[in-house]
């Protein structure tokens, strides 16, 4: 009789958890400057793992899921939001090798998170633009950029 395989081994699934888990109690620990149309979002360094980790790409939609259901936005954060970390996290991992991994999750989420946060906070969209851009870009190069890697040097030894 021939062994089946598991389809998700358990570290996948134990990952995305811890993932999820990480997104959310940083966001919410730092709830003061994580939500608005001026954020510094410290968890979005996480939105570069889809680089080593596929798994990452559930866990930052669920991490962002329920991150966003207590930063008191409402369903465009907690839909939106949630569906643009998947589409970004998509092609971060999609676009692993190049550039364009670090730049998704910034251009994503400047160019569309802005679009219900101008609206909800009646702020000028291009202006939420900059600020969501500049606050992405500082975190995703400041914070994300060196934890990717440091874990691919971990993974090399």
């Amino acid at each position: 009789m021939k062994e089946q395989k598991d389809p998700l081994p358990i570290v996948t699934i134990v990952r995305a958890g811890i993932i999820a888990a990480l997104y959310t109690a940083v966001t919410l620990i730092l709830l003061p400057i994580s939500f608005g149309p001026v954020q510094l979002r410290v968890a979005e360094a996480l939105t570069v793992l889809p680089i080593l980790f596929p798994e990452a790409i559930a866990g930052l939609f669920i991490g962002v899921f329920f991150a966003n259901i207590f930063g008191g936005l409402g369903l465009p954060d907690i839909l939106g939001g949630s569906f643009i970390t998947l589409i970004a996290a998509a092609v971060t991992y999609r676009f692993r090798h190049s550039i364009i991994a670090y730049l998704s999750p910034i251009l994503f989420n400047a160019f569309l998170v802005s679009l219900y946060l101008h609206a909800l906070f009646e702020w000028p969209y291009w202006l939420t633009v900059v600020s969501i851009g500049l606050s992405q870009t500082l975190v995703v190069f400041g914070l994300g950029y060196p934890l990717v890697q440091l874990l691919k040097k971990l993974q090399d030894t």
